[in-house]
């Protein structure tokens, strides 16, 4: 009885075994292969947001990062000085400010903020939008909490730094159909050529229920139908990352040609 025991003990041990073994090889085999993915991910983002790229379009890998690459530089910004970092700061092909944000030594925390951000990164990662070597707009990365999840996207400026291009999120939690709704075009049509600020303060804002038309309400956008709390988080997150403890500095350099 006690040998039958242990051969059943150690046969299930040696799958496990063997199963761990064979999962664990997957999970690094598939590593280079998931990180590309979210390469092109965010690419196609990023080229959506700006305009650059049509709403679902199928293009293949090569031909987005064709695109990409033809229209589109990323830089890298240092928060504290609200300019661009040295070109050697850091390499733009392999930097993570999500991962940075983690690292007390390469982060600072935030201050309290009701988009709950904990952190921000020393140096950030944002997007040029070029043509003929002239910056036609600016891409930058927005996160903030939502009902259920944190929210992360990207908000595009023309070039004044005030007026929105476009908005979209590549990674969030929020109910289908509710807070989900983030993720709508007919609701994402709705931020092109809204305004940012009303002085030197983030005026833009997601409203509960409708919002007028871009002339008549600049600063205003619909609110999601039965998601408050996920409306709110968007208006939390675009106030923090386009005012003073955000991008601010940034945006304001830049208009200025000081960046």
């Amino acid at each position: 009885m006690q040998s039958k025991t242990s051969y059943i003990i150690g046969f299930a041990a040696a799958i496990c075994l063997v199963c761990g073994v064979i999962v664990a090889g997957a999970a690094v085999g598939l590593k280079d292969m998931q990180v590309t993915n979210q390469i092109l991910d965010r690419q196609k983002k990023v080229l959506t947001v700006s305009g650059l790229m049509e709403e679902g379009a199928t293009l293949t890998a090569a031909e987005v990062k064709e695109l990409f690459e033809a229209n589109v530089k990323p830089r890298i910004v240092d928060m504290a000085s609200g300019k661009y970092a040295p070109a050697d700061a850091v390499d733009v092909a392999t930097y993570a400010p999500e991962k940075a944000s983690k690292d007390p030594s390469m982060s600072k925390p935030a201050e309290a903020n009701k988009a709950k951000v904990q952190s921000v990164p020393n140096l950030h990662l944002i997007y040029e939008v070029q043509k003929e070597g002239q910056v036609e707009m600016l891409v930058l990365p927005v996160k903030g909490k939502g009902l259920w999840s944190t929210m992360y996207g990207y908000v595009a400026l023309e070039k004044d730094g005030e007026t929105v291009s476009g908005l979209t999120f590549y990674q969030h939690g929020e109910t289908p159909g509710l807070g989900g709704e983030v993720d709508n075009p007919k609701w994402k049509a709705l931020w092109p050529g809204r305004k940012v600020y009303e002085g030197d303060e983030v005026a833009l804002m997601v409203v509960k229920g409708q919002a007028g038309s871009v002339e008549e309400d600049p600063y205003k956008v619909d609110g999601l139908s039965g998601a408050t709390i996920t409306s709110n988080g968007v208006t939390y997150l675009i106030q923090f990352w386009l005012g003073k403890k955000g991008f601010g500095p940034f945006i304001q350099n830049f208009t200025k040609g000081e960046a």
